[in-house]
């Protein structure tokens, strides 16, 4: 069975721009911030970079990012890499015939992002921006004349932003499975 090894993803250049529509507090966040979570949740890129892949194993393989296009496939042999064509797998990958290492040279990503991740990025951010308000703080009391709010939030509310604001809900069709 072909298992991946290692994956070394290059940084983009740029990401894609804020969605519009966002508050003061949302737009002031760091937006590569927001994509840097994004992207680290689901396995779809939105701004081209190289990724390099080392794979060992017999069997078939695949990119676990999308969209990717493979320029260049080598196997290690005789102390060094070498380039070789393989075969397509009926998975939509490869077929590795031997034991490799393979090293497979990708570009992933693609400009168009779709409304639901706009929309997502939108609702991490209000999220983030909201909790700023109260760095640190789990609970906090505000009064004025005769209305009080009070507000509690879980220990791990910026671990779980993702779940929390909703985002991760409209990013289930690109998730890793």
């Amino acid at each position: 069975m072909a298992e991946t090894l290692s994956r070394i993803e290059a940084i983009p250049a740029s990401y894609p721009d804020a969605p519009g529509g966002l508050t003061a507090a949302a737009a002031a966040l760091d937006s590569d911030m927001i994509w840097q979570r994004i992207e680290a949740y689901v396995a779809h890129r939105w701004t081209a970079r190289a990724v390099v892949w080392t794979v060992e194993g017999g069997g078939d393989w695949q990119p676990d990012l999308t969209p990717a296009t493979v320029s260049a496939v080598e196997v290690w042999q005789d102390h060094d890499w070498t380039a070789v064509t393989l075969n397509a797998s009926p998975l939509g990958g490869y077929v590795l015939d031997g034991d490799g290492p393979y090293r497979f040279t990708v570009s992933v990503g693609s400009v168009d992002v779709p409304a639901a991740v706009s929309e997502a990025f939108r609702r991490l951010a209000e999220y983030m921006a909201e909790v700023e308000k109260h760095p640190g703080v789990s609970a906090f009391k505000s009064t004025v004349g005769p209305i009080t709010l009070e507000q509690n939030r879980v220990p791990s509310w910026l671990a779980r932003a993702m779940q929390f604001s909703g985002a991760g809900d409209l990013l289930r069709p690109y998730r890793r499975t």
